[in-house]
């Protein structure tokens, strides 16, 4: 699939990434039972985006430029898929040992990573980063799971260098997502349930944040990310091709449902209800 040469626009600030990034949606339980949408808020240095999530493309040069290791761009026709959807506990979110939240006191906080949605009021709302494997088989686009044909490194995690398995020799770039959701509205634990458990939940019913997952599929035109990935470089990186905000929010999608999808549901779509973790835990 050749998405550059279908797409005419693109949301992204590299104009010549057509790429598709998905997560789930997060809601808010009020004490009533009822539900209502999280808004996702723009990163740092992105005011004026329209929501989105912030996407890297890590480099282990980034890491380590004493030895640094060439890293490959993915190709047309490539997608991956992370997280288990039916996770309810930490054991069964385990083997996705990169899929964490932070409680954002500002939003420049970065540390404090945990596996379940936080517990507590987040004064400046919730982040939840998603880090794809980086290790490729090097035959396969795609496998019947999405995700047979990554992995992760033997030992340790992209950012220690770990080597990766002979199953899948070829080292890629680690995609990561960053996605802020606007939890401000909701701070106010009068609205919390009763028992004082933590009030969000995900599109599909889950209350723990165990399953949290996400889709990426290719779309870089030509050899644009390649360039980009044998380049070490943060942001900006040199020769890119970018756009202004207000372009990137003139290819935003379009309503074609009309639905009310901010106000309150007494059922999330799907007709899921909150799913909490075993009372073993």
């Amino acid at each position: 699939m050749d998405i550059p040469s279908k797409a005419t626009c693109t949301t992204c600030t590299f104009s010549e990434d057509f790429s598709n990034y998905w997560t789930a949606v997060l809601y808010f339980k009020a004490r009533n039972g009822t539900y209502k949408r999280v808004r996702q808020l723009a990163n740092s240095g992105f005011e004026g985006a329209a929501g989105g999530m912030t996407v890297y493309y890590m480099q282990d040069a980034l890491y380590d430029t004493k030895q640094p290791s060439k890293v490959t761009a993915f190709q047309p026709g490539f997608r991956m898929f992370i997280g288990n959807v039916m996770a309810r506990s930490i054991e069964e979110a385990a083997r996705f040992r990169q899929l964490t939240y932070t409680c954002l006191e500002t939003m420049a906080t970065r540390d404090h990573e945990t596996i379940a949605l936080p517990k507590k009021v987040c004064p400046a709302g919730i982040m939840s980063s998603l880090r794809f494997p980086n290790c490729w088989d090097g035959k396969n686009l795609d496998s019947p799971d999405h995700l047979a044909h990554m992995s992760y490194p033997e030992t340790g995690t992209f950012e220690s260098g770990g080597p990766c398995p002979a199953s899948h020799p070829v080292r890629t770039s680690q995609v990561m997502f960053e996605v802020i959701w606007d939890t401000k509205p909701f701070n106010n634990k009068e609205d919390w349930p009763e028992d004082g458990s933590q009030p969000f939940v995900w599109s599909f019913g889950d209350a723990t944040g165990y399953a949290n997952h996400a889709d990426y599929v290719f779309g870089w035109k030509g050899d644009a990310l390649q360039k980009i990935l044998d380049t070490p470089c943060y942001v900006n990186c040199e020769g890119t091709k970018q756009q202004s905000i207000a372009d990137m929010n003139k290819c935003a999608q379009k309503v074609v449902v009309d639905e009310d999808i901010d106000g309150w549901l007494t059922e999330l779509p799907g007709g899921h209800h909150a799913e909490y973790a075993p009372i073993s835990e």
